[in-house]
């Protein structure tokens, strides 16, 4: 929206004409400019300078309080029916305007400078024949650019060649898909061959032909056309913006997409303008009130043309009408000066004081002392300042995995050795010992190659491997040994493993520290230190993982001649692939993989098989003849892996712990208490999604189903949802029943519900993202959605961004519930921005998910107090204000239409003008602002002690059109009051000295006297927690009141400003009188006492949880913090815990003949980052208010 052209374009149905195909040459600006492809510059900001203010206002006055308040101020400026200075509303209505201004020009401000950034980031393009350094924006398509190290991939590019063997680039696509572990791009062998080489690159005259830009992350469809030979473009000859180059020193690339068009900002989604759903129901209700007002000003016009036709002429003897006014002109005029007499119906002062509370909630949020993170001096944040009571009223919430539930590193944590179990702790009696920073660590000092961040506390293992028992330093022989890690020393000693998966880094680091290390391999060969010696071993074969074979060996020939097939993988694969004599091991085992599955961490199992030599020479042949084959080369290959890897030999089994962030189950347990169903949309693969379900109590074993929908076409996903939702509720109608209403301003907008179904017990969906695809087509999302509602837990995996914010938008079209996304990295964007509520955690994945959030902070378990405590507190407060706001103003109207009917429908005030202009200003501002700030109806702990208490804002019980017809009839109720009871009693009535008392100007004074009394009365009834700031405000403004008063209506300022006061004398003669207040006191006791029986009846018959809480609060003390224990182990029934982040495809390139020549030592970076434990450092955190388990020192990281 960077202009007011492109802004409004849309609006008028103009529309940019679709790429169908995108053609480009490299190395030629001119033609490649001539199709008008985008530059590579972004831009996330809504205005410019020209532009900011035309489309501001725009904005605003699409607001219906801010269109109305300008018309009033049209209205004033005719003197016929203004009985009110035009200022007494510009002045307010431009300082909403401008506050709101300035808070979006702030918010632009900071979208800007994220945007110059990143357009401002340098790069080496190849310009004319020579390579320049130039800002990103400045990056053409047809670009030939070159990227190091550690660089940030500039824009989507085609690989044309690179420093390593085989044309290989190392990538992490974290930002794209929030996977941290290494990807593989291989450029063409026709382009690889000009390597770095200028020259060569600057002749580069290919043409490309390609799909136009889309979304799709894991396809890419072109050709390239180069010296008359066409060769073809696929997703693995592409890097894409948003990835970071690891592990290779340089490499060149063609620009494809640049910009806007690249696939991770075609995947952020639009920035939206988000309101709550308080901000539409108020532009509803001033609607309604805008209707109720035009009849109460038809009312009174019609009354005045009566009165005027009636009684009017009677007067005309001494007050003459003006030439040409008649009863009819007469009634028209006072309709219009009624629309302004009456417009405090909805002051301009609402929106200001709805602003101020909203500022004041988000600074809440951003001090939070118990929302800060020390470790990363990192404070919560709540970025956009109007969205704060929305926070009470979520019901879906929407979360990435990785980085956002997990930690991003995985420990080795247990392991099962020959049937004996190591890795816990035991007390003396036998119970499970909780490892804390305290516990005393093994001591690897005696391995001078040991990774120093490694951690482990089970000293028996260390004492059981250096004794030499054969079994454990099989284990972990085969740990160092059967992987496709990637290792690099630096200086000596200094090792670093570059892992395809983060599960394979964990384990080759906990052979490293038990004394077997990988040091170093070739194509043939594997070098290893065991035990401190020296040792070669010949690899004859990678047999490869791939997700149908869930496991990998690897056949290698040890220093004296013995043959060693080496296998891990899932146990239900390798049990199969067992010796029979393995079975009284395989029972043991099997026990100790479902302790390690129930306490969720991922499993693998070991085996091993000797190999006699003959054999292995047959089947070496038979594999090269398979290997080279031209059909069938697949199903060969795998019919001889399942020839070798059977009647293997059991060693045991790992047990690695994808670290959750801290506190993570039980906040997921808090939100799942308050009612709020909890969504997990993940890039990641299923078992690793599976496995943090379980670890995050998600999952659990007491489901009674837990449904997998994988199907791989529509109709067999059509049918798995149905036999779920059949399954789950039989009864349920076949076909969803969809609720078509109307809503919104107007009632134009169309809304569709689909009702929640009930459902007998807890279910678990798991659905992957081929079968979410279809799951999304129009003729499946009802079918999907029934489904994944009637689940307590849904899982999504392999989504892509986009798939992630459909989900969000699937939920939010059909359940018109308030949703929250949750995520840490660029892939998550588009769900941020496509949910009412977006969420941010600055965690490893970058900054664009916090950029792009409305609240951010640093860890998972902060959501619980953002929702629980400060979007609860907000939602009560906004809801309290709205309420008592509406009443007060209301009350105060209405009387005026009371007293039209004694005044000859005059549009007369029966207040004085001063008392009209401070009334909503000055006396009742504060009180009412001191109460939507500082209340609260229990506190903190409290609100953690009862998650139910979320439940009212979720069905929207405190704020509601039913509420606001109670507000009213309430109002209409004390005006009655706080008019006729005056009226009555200064009827006729007479001073103590005998003087008439009942003059307009006395009746003014008592009138509006006993509206503020009322009104501060009412305050202090609905304010639950009172502070010295409320009692300040409260006492102040009434003290405020009288003072004012006073002197306004003194001789003094009659004497200077005789126009402006004319109420000389009024208040020291009415109020020194007992009968006045006497007659205040009266007033008060009526409007009130009926409110107070009412709510003492409603609390003994029909007491809400508010209600019940704050009686339990009233008799119990505070409850105590949550006590520090081990979590307790739930018993699994789960066949198997495991789960590997590994891809096909290492395999071979660990054994090319081409692959790792020998090079030069080179400075890498380190691939698994190591951190300590976020609790060491919260000494901040005075108390807790969830369980939170401490953990050991990160073992296993790595390097």
């Amino acid at each position: 929206m960077g202009s007011v052209t492109s802004y409004f374009a849309p609006l008028c149905g103009e529309e940019q004409k679709l790429e169908e195909k995108r053609h480009f040459r490299g190395n030629d600006r001119p033609f490649n400019l001539s199709y008008h492809y985008a530059d590579n510059a972004i831009t996330t900001s809504k205005y410019s300078l020209f532009t900011f203010l035309p489309l501001n206002l725009f904005e605003q006055f699409r607001r219906l309080a801010n269109a109305y308040f300008l018309s009033l101020m049209l209205l004033q400026l005719i003197p016929q029916i203004s009985s009110l200075s035009w200022f007494t509303t510009a002045v307010p209505l431009i300082l909403v305007l401008s506050i709101t201004a300035v808070k979006d020009a702030s918010d632009d401000i900071n979208r800007h400078r994220s945007d110059k950034q990143v357009n401002n980031r340098m790069v080496n393009v190849l310009i004319d024949g020579e390579l320049r350094s130039e800002k990103w924006m400045n990056v053409q398509v047809g670009d030939i650019i070159k990227l190091e190290n550690n660089q940030f991939v500039t824009a989507d590019l085609m690989l044309l060649s690179s420093s390593e063997p085989l044309n290989l680039v190392y990538v992490e696509t974290a930002e794209l898909d929030g996977e941290t572990n290494l990807k593989v791009k291989q450029a063409l062998t026709v382009t690889g061959e000009m390597g770095d080489s200028i020259h060569a690159l600057a002749a580069f005259k290919g043409e490309v032909q390609c799909e136009p830009p889309n979304n799709r992350l894991d396809k890419f469809r072109g050709t390239l056309s180069l010296d008359g030979q066409t060769y073809s473009l696929d997703n693995d000859k592409v890097l894409l913006r948003g990835c970071t180059v690891r592990n290779t020193d340089w490499c060149f690339g063609l620009v494809i997409f640049g910009g806007p068009d690249t696939k991770l900002m075609q995947n952020s989604g639009k920035t939206t303008f988000k309101r709550t759903s308080i901000d539409h129901l108020m532009n509803v209700l001033v609607l309604c009130i805008f209707g109720f007002l035009a009849f109460m000003c038809s009312v009174l016009a019609i009354g005045n043309g009566i009165w005027e036709f009636k009684e009017g002429s009677v007067f005309t003897i001494f007050l003459p009408r003006e030439q040409g006014v008649n009863a009819a002109l007469s009634s028209f005029l006072s309709f219009w000066s009624y629309v302004i007499v009456l417009n405090t119906m909805v002051p301009i002062s609402l929106y200001v004081s709805v602003e101020i509370i909203r500022l004041g909630n988000s600074f809440y949020i951003d001090w939070d002392r118990k929302m800060y993170y020390p470790k990363n001096d990192t404070p919560a944040q709540a970025r956009t300042t109007t969205l704060n009571e929305e926070l009470g009223q979520i019901k879906y919430i929407f979360s990435d995995k990785t980085g956002t539930l997990t930690q991003n590193i995985m420990t080795f944590n247990k392991c099962s050795i020959n049937g004996k179990a190591y890795g816990e702790l035991l007390d003396f009696s036998g119970q499970r010992v909780e490892i804390t920073e305290k516990t005393e660590r093994v001591d690897f000092s005696w391995n001078k190659l040991a990774d120093p961040k490694f951690s482990f506390h089970d000293h028996s293992l260390e004492e059981t491997v250096r004794e030499g028992k054969r079994e454990a330093q099989a284990f972990f022989r085969l740990l160092a040994l059967c992987h496709t890690v990637m290792p690099e020393e630096k200086t000596e000693g200094e090792l670093y493993y570059q892992a395809q998966s983060p599960d394979e880094g964990a384990l080759v680091t906990a052979a490293r520290n038990f004394g077997f290390v990988f040091r170093s391999r070739t194509p043939e060969s594997i070098t290893a230190v065991e035990m401190g010696r020296n040792v070669i071993y010949e690899l004859l074969a990678v047999l490869d993982f791939n997700n149908v074979r869930k496991r990998m060996s690897v056949i290698v020939r040890s220093p004296d001649g013995k043959l060693t097939l080496l296998c891990k993988g899932a146990d239900t694969i390798i049990y199969e692939r067992l010796h029979p004599s393995c079975n009284k091991l395989r029972e043991v085992t099997t026990i100790h993989l479902n302790e390690y599955a129930g306490d969720g961490l991922r499993t693998l199992v070991l085996a091993y098989k000797d190999l006699d030599e003959g054999y292995m020479d047959d089947w070496k042949r038979r594999h090269h003849e398979a290997n080279t084959a031209m059909e069938d080369r697949e199903e060969r290959l795998d019919e001889l892996y399942e020839e070798i890897e059977k009647d293997l030999m059991l060693l045991g089994a790992t047990a690695v712990e994808d670290k959750l962030q801290d506190g993570v189950p039980q906040t997921i347990e808090q939100l799942a208490k308050a009612d709020i169903k909890i969504w997990v949309l993940t890039g990641d693969k299923q078992e690793t999604a599976e496995n943090i379900g379980y670890s995050c109590n998600m999952l659990r074993e007491e489901m009674k189903e837990i449904f997998v929908v994988a199907a791989t076409t529509a109709e067999g996903v059509k049918e798995e949802l149905q036999k779920a939702r059949r399954t789950m509720c039989p009864q349920a109608a076949e076909e969803a029943t969809v609720i078509k209403a109307r809503a919104g301003l107007f009632w134009l907008q169309k809304t569709q519900r689909v009702e929640d179904e009930k459902v007998d017990g807890d279910y678990g969906l798991i659905i992957n993202g081929h079968s979410l695809a279809f799951g999304l087509e129009k003729d499946l999302q009802l079918e999907l959605l029934r489904t994944a509602c009637m689940c307590q837990t849904v899982i999504c995996c392999r989504v892509t961004p986009l798939q992630k914010a459909q989900v969000v938008q699937l939920v939010k079209k059909y359940k018109q519930a308030v949703t929250l996304a949750i995520g840490d990295g660029a892939n998550d964007v588009s769900m941020i921005k496509a949910a009412h509520i977006g969420v941010g955690i600055s965690g490893q994945e970058g900054m664009q998910a916090v950029l792009s959030s409305d609240f951010s902070f640093a860890q998972f378990r902060y959501l619980q107090r953002l929702l629980l405590v400060h979007g609860r507190w907000s939602y009560l407060r906004m809801c309290k204000f709205l309420g008592y706001f509406f009443y007060k103003n209301f009350t105060f109207t209405f009387v005026h239409f009371w007293y039209a009917f004694f005044c000859g429908f005059s549009a007369q005030t029966v207040y004085d003008e001063w008392f009209i202009t401070l009334y909503n200003m000055v006396y009742t501002a504060l009180p009412v602002l001191g109460m939507s700030l500082f209340d609260q109806d229990v506190n903190d702990r409290w609100s953690f002690q009862y998650p139910q208490l979320y439940a009212p804002g979720q069905l929207n019980l405190y704020f509601s059109k039913k509420a606001f017809v109670r507000c009213m009839m309430h109002s209409c109720y004390s005006s009655l009051i706080l008019f006729f009871i005056p009226w009555a009693a200064m009827h006729d009535t007479v001073r103590d000295d005998g003087k008439d008392v009942a003059d307009y100007q006395s009746f003014a004074l008592l009138a509006q006297t006993c509206l503020l009394v009322v009104m501060n009365i009412q305050l202090c009834l609905d304010t639950c927690y009172w502070t010295a700031v409320n009692h300040f405000f409260v006492w102040g403004s009434l003290a405020a009141y009288f003072a004012i008063t006073l002197t306004m209506y003194s001789n003094g300022m009659f004497l200077i400003f005789t126009s402006s006061f004319p109420f000389v004398g009024t208040a020291r003669n009415s109020l020194n009188q007992p009968n006045v207040w006497l007659t205040i006191f009266l007033t008060s006791l009526l409007c009130i006492l009926p409110l107070v029986a009412f709510r003492f009846v409603l609390i003994q018959l029909r007491p809400n949880i508010n209600d019940k809480v704050r009686d339990t609060v009233r008799k119990e003390a505070l409850p105590a913090l949550a006590p520090r224990r081990p979590p307790a182990r739930r018993i699994s029934t789960r066949r198997s815990g495991y789960a590997f982040s590994h891809t096909q495809g290492f395999g071979d390139l660990v054994t090319s003949r081409r692959f790792l020549l020998k090079m030069p030592l080179r400075s890498r970076p380190v691939v698994f980052t190591q951190t300590d434990s976020a609790l060491a450092h919260s000494q901040p955190q005075h108390y807790r208010t969830i369980a939170e388990e401490p953990h050991s020192p990160q073992a296993a990281g790595a390097p």
